[in-house]
């Protein structure tokens, strides 16, 4: 299974840093709608809606919401950001409520209308601001995509550094009732590889000495934000009784495996950079 994910990530890795550098904002942006959605109609069959019309009828009503913000955010003096701004900052504060959610596992674990009515919501709140977040950072010129590029080697690097720190290393669970594999000592050592990685992207993206301080703070609030998002998915996942959110990725399981840190570290690296003005 190792050297499965190994092999499928040396060849999603180099493919998706092209993009990120070389792809005009327009074009990364509907890629990463389109990468979105696909894990969001995996989160909508964790909910299960099982019904194929129904996720359906949900997934063009959550991409027509990314329409509207695009098309809201034209006007006659150009592109505005400021939408994109506040549903990052809705991500931010939705991400603070899955904290607390995770303090409560049983919560939505029935299959009632209401725990449904909870994870769809929780979708939304999930995917749209991520993807507002991501635009709003390859958006800003002239360093945008380096710094994208720094916000996603910060999970990669995370999940990298606790899959590895937690098999040699990992001895007191993290959360037990939600992800018995993960540990104490492999999100430690996924953070630290996160802060550097952060830190060395942000060189490559034009930080300053003085403010690499802030861009390793940063980096360690959003790589320990992306355990939130993957223990939120690990939780979903429990309350479907599945394993993994899909087969597509060998050695990796579904869209939704991959991007469930991504989620969430995204709106904090951008509402952080925005913050430390760096």
């Amino acid at each position: 299974m190792t050297r499965t994910r190994v092999l499928a990530a040396l060849i999603m890795a180099p493919a998706a840093i092209l993009g990120i550098l070389f792809l005009p904002t327009e074009w990364m942006v509907m890629l990463a709608a389109l990468l979105f959605l696909a894990g969001l109609w995996e989160w909508l069959e964790l909910a299960e809606i099982e019904d194929t019309l129904a996720r359906t009828v949900l997934l063009v009503a959550n991409l027509a919401m990314m329409v509207a913000i695009v098309w809201g955010s034209r006007g006659p003096s150009g592109f505005s950001l400021v939408l994109l701004q506040v549903a990052t900052l809705i991500g931010v504060v939705w991400w603070l409520v899955a904290l607390l959610w995770l303090g409560r596992p049983r919560f939505a674990s029935d299959h009632d209308t209401h725990a449904r009515v909870f994870k769809l919501a929780a979708g939304t709140l999930a995917v749209v601001p991520a993807w507002c977040a991501l635009a709003w950072i390859h958006a800003e010129v002239p360093d945008g995509h380096y710094w994208l590029l720094a916000a996603l080697g910060v999970v990669w690097a995370a999940d990298t550094g606790a899959y590895f720190t937690g098999r040699k290393l990992g001895r007191r669970k993290l959360a037990p009732n939600i992800s018995p594999n993960k540990t104490i000592e492999g999100m430690a050592g996924g953070v630290i590889a996160g802060v550097i990685t952060g830190t060395l992207v942000g060189l490559l993206a034009g930080a300053e000495p003085h403010e690499l301080g802030w861009v390793a703070l940063v980096s360690m609030v959003a790589a320990l934000a992306s355990v939130i998002g993957d223990l939120f998915e690990s939780l979903l996942k429990r309350h479907a009784g599945v394993k993994d959110s899909g087969h597509l990725i060998p050695g990796h399981g579904g869209i939704l495996d991959r991007i469930d840190g991504v989620l969430a570290a995204l709106p904090v690296f951008a509402l952080g950079k925005a913050v430390a003005g760096f």
